[in-house]
């Protein structure tokens, strides 16, 4: 089930909203477990089996652990992140694995090995790290291990998060799980978030997803084409996957729950260090926290911190999807903080002491995102090579006629107005915080006429809705 369809919109959400609310405190957390469980089950209901086994291992593993000598405590907690990580390697990178092995043995004349497909079941990287996330903080003692099953397999399987994140970390939410506020109050940014997010969705990223696939499987793009498909394709994930976000953090709002923020208008960023302090968060973080410092972070030298940091992007890009497009995309970004660390651009104050005029500076930053986004996008190295090709302009300058006559008039109107909300945007949270701060009459003015525009955005998202074929969230698939 995902949140942009007619079955949770008007089926699941209502029913669940409102068992939620008549329910006493201490029965709330054996809903969310029961409703999450129904979200996920509605995809494929035998992989159930296999959150919940991952869910109780994690959880006995963390009980073994707090009772073991101090001595066994790094056994059990080795034990309890190689039997997570076993799971998403099985799932998620056995065929990738496969595939790379058949390739250089059929390039050697041999026999390639026989091999069944096996099915990535949805949100395991999520699960997995959240799982992870909790082990790692029970034993180095930033979180108490929880006595209350339900409570731990609803923080694993809490629906808002459970197949594309926010990636949380258990600490976040263990007390949450313990008290919580509801309120009207509450529940009102929670629904408004969510329609934010939700428009975000269908009215940009479905919109402009049609253009993106037809750049991107042009044989020979040339230099417009290969740009215009680029530039789609950045304003389409962005849109989509914050769009996402959006309506996480609204939905955990309308139950209570504050998840940490996912993104911070990411694409106005002035070096690739502060682009990863505003993209994707809540993954950052984890990276920064679980992996980054479990390698040593900077305490072992320079030349060792420059190579932790490329092989925290390239574990992360590999996360991502079992394929080398993202692992040369990991490469790409930790070859680039490397390079900035290297140069002294990097750090608290990255932005402050670069050389460069701020524009130039957010301009070029732009730049390599989007060149990386083209590995991203791209389903082989080669497809990618194409689009660098045109971007390049190997292929000629002109928009092509195979893309031009498929360009519709509504997508361009639309990533005009996508990239209008980037570049304005971060001007517009500030000047409404500033507001917040010293108007209450103004507040309460800027409040209403935003509900008044989400409103009507967010029934026109529904109508589309109805009338666009499937569209799931480029982030499901990782």
């Amino acid at each position: 089930m995902v949140f942009s369809s007619n079955i949770f919109l008007f089926v699941f959400l209502p029913i669940f909203l409102a068992v939620y609310f008549l329910l006493p405190f201490r029965a709330k957390s054996a809903w969310i477990l029961t409703g999450s469980y129904a979200f996920y089950g509605w995809w494929r209901f035998d992989f159930l089996a296999l959150l919940f086994a991952v869910t109780l291992a994690s959880y006995l593993v963390a009980l073994g652990m707090v009772r073991a000598p101090e001595f066994r405590r790094r056994a059990w907690l080795s034990a309890g992140i190689v039997g997570n990580l076993a799971v998403l390697a099985y799932f998620k990178y056995a065929n990738f694995g496969v595939s790379s092995f058949n390739t250089l043995v059929s390039s050697l004349g041999l026999q390639p090995f026989a091999w069944a497909p096996v099915l990535l079941p949805i949100g395991l990287s999520f699960f997995i790290f959240h799982a992870i996330s909790y082990l790692v903080d029970v034993y180095r003692g930033g979180a108490a291990p929880t006595r209350n099953f339900i409570d731990f397999a609803a923080f694993i399987a809490l629906f808002p998060h459970l197949i594309a994140g926010p990636v949380l970390k258990y600490n976040l939410l263990a007390e949450q799980f313990r008290s919580r506020v509801h309120s009207f109050a509450l529940f009102g940014q929670g629904s408004h978030r969510f329609m934010i997010g939700f428009a975000k969705k269908v009215l940009i990223a479905d919109t402009i997803a049609p253009l993106v696939g037809q750049a991107f499987d042009l044989p020979n793009p040339s230099m417009a084409d290969a740009w215009l498909g680029t530039v789609a394709y950045t304003l389409q994930l962005y849109f989509d996957f914050s769009g996402y976000s959006d309506m996480a953090i609204g939905l955990a709002l309308m139950l209570g729950f504050r998840f940490p923020e996912n993104f911070d208008h990411p694409y106005i960023s002035r070096s690739i260090t502060e682009f990863w302090r505003r993209w994707h968060m809540s993954l950052s973080s984890w990276l920064r926290e679980y992996l980054y410092i479990s390698l040593g972070g900077n305490r072992r030298g320079r030349a060792r911190t420059y190579v932790n940091l490329w092989l925290t992007m390239v574990l992360g890009g590999l996360w991502h999807g079992a394929n080398w497009t993202f692992v040369l995309w990991g490469a790409w970004h930790g070859s680039l903080l490397a390079f900035e660390r290297w140069h002294g651009e990097a750090g608290k104050n990255a932005s402050a002491r670069t050389s460069k005029p701020p524009v130039l500076a957010m301009l070029g930053t732009l730049l390599l995102v989007m060149l990386g986004w083209v590995l991203f996008r791209a389903e082989s190295v080669g497809s990618a090579w194409t689009v660098y090709r045109g971007l390049f302009g190997f292929n000629g300058l002109a928009l092509s006629d195979d893309l031009a006559w498929q360009v519709r008039g509504s997508q361009v109107a639309v990533m005009l107005l996508a990239l209008a909300f980037v570049f304005v945007s971060p001007s517009w949270s500030r000047w409404s915080e500033a507001l917040n701060i010293k108007k209450a009459g103004m507040r309460f003015a800027l409040r209403s006429a935003v509900a008044f525009v989400v409103l009507p955005l967010f029934a026109l998202s529904v109508l589309k809705l109805n009338a666009q074929s499937y569209t799931p969230f480029l982030y499901f698939q990782f």
